[in-house]
């Protein structure tokens, strides 16, 4: 309860600001899921195209935005001012929240605000919010219930922590935090209950179990970006992003030895932000693409072959994903034509095929049905056991 203690409650200075955290763009437009395991699996491209309008209404109302729909008149919660001032008294607190519920009714069309509070950079959290807001996709656009995330990252002290708390008991938000400390996770959790906010939290739970496992205490340390958190890791991530950049779409082959793993794959399948996602987590990769008329550089078949992997998508997927593209550039009709044309994108699949299965040793993954995230995952399990020379249990019967 030291934390709580020291909290200053009745002078208003201006309130917090929150870093904004849009949602995290789901895989990018290379990765629209189909439900077919086969590349060459034809789908109606209506069914394509009211997919991608579901998606992107989704990922509108995730960051707050509103559909065209009737909306209520009843006044949406505003942000309120922290209050500071020199009393310790906890009751204050109850007195404070009692007295403040019942002014304003919830308007059930606004967004709803998720707090996320780390004393790191608060990835692991962020990233878990979005994995499981992705499990509400229906609800944000069926029913329109928008949500606006919060970002608090490197939260090291304890009255700043009751400030962010305290700000979201006023706006009715929940508390999701991932905390090291036990002492702040404590008086994350005790607050929280105080306050009647729904809270969890991610990082607790998981460093308990793991400390049973491991028979041993955790340092219970922060990991955020300190001077001592600039080590060989984090190095190994700035070379890794800096090389993938400089190594994007075929660009220097000659260094195609120095990569850690080399993505091959026709235009459109998600090649460079998969290399890019790799990148942040310290892997150097080049990717090269597969064009009808150019050959592939020779150097490609002179590297270690475990590095390699081929990406496969669905050919009615990728003519839509072309059409887009070549839209959005405002490229001429001919153009649009040869690039985008089905017949244009099968015959250059059935290319990739034969390539393919001229080099049984690379896995061919198909990314029709996959985000970037799971992508990144298979080729990572993949590596490491190629790397290793082990074999890991089979989840699917294709990649």
């Amino acid at each position: 309860m030291a934390f709580l203690s020291a909290m200053n409650l009745q002078g208003r200075p201006p309130p917090i600001t929150a870093n904004l955290n849009p949602n995290s763009k789901p895989a990018g437009s290379d990765s629209v899921s189909l439900n077919s395991c086969e590349p060459n699996s034809e789908r109606q491209p209506r069914k394509f195209s009211s997919k991608l309008s579901r998606w992107n209404r989704a990922r509108a109302l995730k960051s707050g935005s509103k559909l065209d729909r009737p909306i209520s008149n009843s006044t949406t919660n505003q942000r309120l001012p922290i209050g500071n001032s020199n009393r310790s008294d906890v009751s204050t607190l109850e007195s404070d929240v009692s007295s403040s519920n019942g002014d304003n009714e919830t308007d059930l069309t606004a967004a709803k605000s998720i707090y996320i509070v780390s004393d790191g950079t608060g990835w692991t959290a962020e990233h878990a919010v979005n994995a499981a807001l992705g499990q509400f996709d229906y609800c944000l656009v069926d029913r329109g219930c928008p949500v606006n995330t919060h970002l608090f990252s490197g939260i090291e002290d304890g009255e700043k922590l009751m400030e962010i708390i305290k700000q979201a008991a006023r706006e009715g938000a929940m508390v999701i935090y991932t905390l090291a400390d036990p002492s702040m996770a404590e008086a994350a959790m005790r607050a929280c209950k105080l306050w009647s906010i729904t809270s969890l939290d991610i990082l607790g739970p998981i460093t308990d179990s793991i400390s049973s496992h491991l028979g041993a205490n955790p340092s219970g340390l922060s990991r955020g970006v300190t001077k001592s958190s600039l080590n060989e890791d984090y190095f190994k991530r700035i070379e890794a992003i800096e090389f993938t950049i400089k190594h994007d779409d075929g660009a220097l082959p000659e260094n195609l030895e120095k990569a850690d793993i080399v993505l091959v794959g026709v235009s459109r399948t998600g090649k460079t932000p998969l290399s890019t996602y790799l990148a942040q987590k310290g892997y150097k990769v080049s990717n090269v693409p597969i064009v009808n008329g150019v050959d592939l550089p020779k150097t490609l078949f002179d590297i270690d072959q475990r590095k390699i992997f081929g990406l496969m998508i669905n050919p009615v997927v990728l003519q839509g994903i072309r059409e887009a593209r070549a839209k959005s550039l405002g490229l001429g009709s001919s153009f649009k034509t040869k690039y985008s044309e089905l017949g244009s994108v099968k015959e250059e699949l059935e290319l990739a095929k034969r390539i393919f299965a001229e080099n049984p040793t690379w896995p061919v993954i198909e990314v029709t049905e996959r985000a970037i995230e799971e992508t990144a995952a298979v080729v990572l399990r993949l590596y490491d056991e190629r790397q290793s020379n082990r074999a890991m249990p089979r989840i699917s019967k294709c990649y």
